[in-house]
């Protein structure tokens, strides 16, 4: 067992299987007191709940001479994720890490989409996100301190047959770059972890074959370059590495930033920033984005990749 954690209180959502078992399992072998929220219930979202799931993942830590307890509410509502955080303080009077891996996929093409496919997803991600920090958050000031790693994904670049997952992961980004910001002063930081989408969990098996059928291997899992697919497949341990690096003093200066992981490489994305920009001194109206000259400029060598030809 290392020390890195000792005497540190870490909270992890989704830590039945997977990416944050392994977050739980790691943070608990370097002598965090660990809560293992998982609520048991299938990658979709709609299975009952196995509070097993979480118990038995304990009981690893346990073996191995860790200190963990179960906890197995709903990060979907406001009162699942104020339980998970308050189950650290009734057991061990504090919360120093908080680490939001929970997460279900409902795969559709955007006009197959049900209210019910958005609406479970989104409130496991995000809202699930918001929840748990809402609750970390006046324990996290009080202290005058605290970690939060939040769990992204590169479907949030765009990810066929992923409108909703996209829309809720990148939304944690958004989530993430805005706590970093309310927090920072009471010497809290926040980040999120970008993964490799549909290959590092098993919550989107059967998903790898649809984007394989639409041609878009390529630009979901690496926008940038062609990567042969074995570097692409980071293990949960790996993923978890980079998490819980996060919550070490070594990125203690660090707040507000999205992280990427794919197999044997790890990379700081940039802010989002302008690719090009024109000006008017009125503003524009539409005739003068007529202008062949402005759209030459602004979108001249854009080429629309996706539709049919």
């Amino acid at each position: 067992m290392g020390q890195r954690f000792a005497g540190k209180v870490a909270v992890v959502t989704g830590a039945g299987r997977n990416i944050g078992r392994a977050e739980a399992m790691l943070l608990a072998r370097e002598g965090a007191k660990v809560v293992v929220n998982d609520l048991g219930g299938g990658p979709n979202g709609d299975e009952p709940g196995d509070g097993g799931i979480a118990q038995q993942v304990v009981a690893e830590i346990i073996a191995a001479g860790g200190e963990a307890i179960a906890e197995t509410s709903s990060i979907a509502s406001f009162e699942g994720g104020a339980a998970a955080v308050q189950k650290a303080v009734d057991q061990w009077g504090r919360i120093d890490i908080l680490i939001n891996n929970a997460g279900i996929v409902r795969p559709g093409r955007i006009d197959q989409l049900t209210d019910a496919d958005w609406n479970l997803v989104v409130d496991v991600s995000l809202k699930g996100s918001f929840a748990t920090i809402r609750a970390a958050a006046p324990h996290f000031i009080a202290q005058r301190g605290g970690v939060i790693v939040n769990t992204g994904s590169t479907s949030g670049y765009g990810h066929y047959s992923m409108a909703n997952y996209s829309a809720a992961k990148e939304g944690v980004a958004g989530l993430t770059r805005t706590v970093a910001r309310d927090l920072g002063e009471f010497g809290v930081r926040c980040n999120m972890i970008r993964p490799i989408s549909a290959i590092t969990t098993t919550r989107t098996e059967g998903v790898l074959e649809t984007i394989r059928r639409s041609g878009e291997l390529g630009q979901t899992f690496n926008w940038n370059r062609p990567v042969q697919l074995r570097r692409i497949m980071p293990t949960p341990d790996q993923v978890a590495a980079l998490a819980i690096w996060l919550c070490t003093d070594m990125a203690s200066h660090v707040s507000g930033r999205d992280f990427f992981v794919q197999g044997d490489e790890i990379g700081i994305l940039p802010e989002p920033e302008l690719a090009r920009a024109v000006f008017a001194a009125e503003g524009f109206t539409l005739e003068a984005l007529e202008d062949p000259g402005v759209t030459q400029y602004l979108v001249g060598d854009v080429i629309n990749r996706f539709m049919a030809s």
